[in-house]
């Protein structure tokens, strides 16, 4: 089971490839200012892109269209 869900994602963001475009770069982002949003332990993944995903899905990344 991939945590967080598609589906749930794709409730926040219009689609996959705008997903892909954000979470990339957010995590690239974190790799180089090693700035988190949450605290360390309350990510569930332990990479980057799945923090980024988990950031998404608690709407802590806003996305303008």
């Amino acid at each position: 089971m991939i945590y967080p869900s598609i589906d749930k994602l794709l409730t926040k963001v219009g689609s996959k490839y705008l997903l892909v475009n954000i979470v990339s770069k957010r995590a690239k982002e974190m790799i180089e200012t090693d700035y988190y949003q949450m605290k360390e332990n309350e990510y569930v993944s332990t990479k980057e892109i799945g923090k980024a995903l988990e950031e998404v899905a608690k709407d802590l990344i806003h996305i303008s269209e």
